[in-house]
């Protein structure tokens, strides 16, 4: 079986973390490899400040949290995302809004904001969905007009960029997630990253229990999402492998593009011309043409060897979502169709081309059968 993804821990990632746990950085209030790692990913998105989180939902959580969103506000989320961008709404006791996606990048549609935008709307959350960043001069021009707050979920778009801008860089705050299957990671892990000093210190204060002096005396409700010492060790490893890491994801999508372009059906990944893709997933959308559902060409595909993994439910679909009071999921239906007809193939940044060869051409013999 060739797997959706699979994590590659090196050498290097070893040494960081038995150096980190000889050295006693267990915690997530000092050490070396927290500081640095912090300061070096900020520097890699072009940032001035890096807050280390327990993972990518705490990102966005303390993110929301340090942005001042109130209950009752409505924020305006991609709706084909992983519903941790909307669980960082719900949980400040706000109004997840979803907003439709765009063909070819599916991310969402910045055609659609104005139209989306009440007097409750404080903030947007874009997600750079797939690695492939939103046009983010765009939203930034629409977020100044309305006076919305931007928070950047980066969570599948390290080292995406935006004009030759980092993803991350742009809004109020970028959150970023080191969960097992992303682009660098820590095992479970997360970042802030943020250019306003104020903003950082109140993720900081927030992150680890809004502890003040006296030490036990608390004047606000904090949260416990510290990075542990040794995750920030393993990142830290990770990190300085970035480059070779986003380009082998790069060669990845070539070889697929020019592996998979003459399959009728088949939409592929796209870049714009103003855009750096890091294809976190190399993700696929079968047009109605293909001539087979895509559960049904997912079930083929495992039987032959190739693991595959489906698009996000939709926002406006989450039953978890549609419960809470104001929320609006209004059809989303381009979001929707990519639900039910989109997939991402194996994508760890190690396959050999002959193993892309592979799953190609086991898509392509399943979809030749078909005529």
């Amino acid at each position: 079986m060739i797997p959706v993804f699979e994590p590659i821990i090196g050498e290097d990632e070893i040494a960081y973390v038995t150096d980190a746990l000889r050295k006693g950085e267990l915690s997530g209030t000092f050490g070396h490899y927290l500081e640095t790692f912090e300061k070096e990913f900020a520097e890699f998105c072009g940032c001035e400040y890096g807050v280390a989180v327990s993972n990518g939902t705490t990102a966005l959580h303390l993110a929301v949290a340090a942005a001042g969103i109130q209950p009752g506000d409505e924020v305006l989320v991609s709706a084909s995302t992983n519903i941790a961008t909307a669980l960082a709404v719900a949980h400040n006791n706000a109004i997840p809004v979803p907003v439709d996606s765009e063909e070819g990048t599916w991310n969402l549609d910045l055609s659609l904001i104005e139209g989306l935008i009440t007097p409750k709307t404080k903030a947007i959350i874009p997600v750079h969905l797939f690695g492939h960043p939103v046009d983010m001069d765009a939203l930034m021009a629409l977020a100044n007009k309305y006076n919305l707050i931007v928070i950047e979920d980066c969570a599948e778009s390290h080292g995406a960029t935006c004009r030759d801008r980092m993803t991350g860089s742009f809004g109020a705050m970028g959150c970023f997630s080191f969960y097992a299957n992303k682009v660098i990671t820590t095992g479970e892990g997360g970042m802030v990253v943020t250019n306003d000093k104020a903003l950082a210190e109140r993720l900081r204060l927030l992150r680890n229990l809004a502890f003040t002096t006296p030490r036990f005396r608390h004047e606000e409700l904090g949260y416990n999402f510290r990075m542990t010492g040794y995750q920030a060790a393993m990142g830290l490893a990770q990190l300085r492998r970035i480059g070779h890491i986003v380009q082998e994801k790069r060669r990845i999508a070539h070889v697929y593009n020019g592996l998979l372009s003459d399959i009728p059906g088949l939409a592929l990944p796209v870049e714009r011309d103003w855009a750096q893709n890091v294809y976190w997933m190399y993700a696929v959308v079968l047009e109605k043409d293909f001539g087979m559902s895509r559960d049904q060409l997912m079930a083929c595909l495992k039987l032959r060897g190739v693991d595959t993994r489906t698009f996000f439910c939709p926002m406006n679909q989450q039953p978890c979502l549609q419960v809470l009071p104001g929320f609006k999921g209004d059809p989303c239906p381009v979001a929707d169709r990519i639900w039910e007809r989109g997939l991402y193939l194996p994508s760890t940044y190690t396959l050999t081309d002959t193993q892309l060869r592979q799953v190609a051409n086991v898509l392509r013999d399943l979809q030749a059968g078909l005529h």
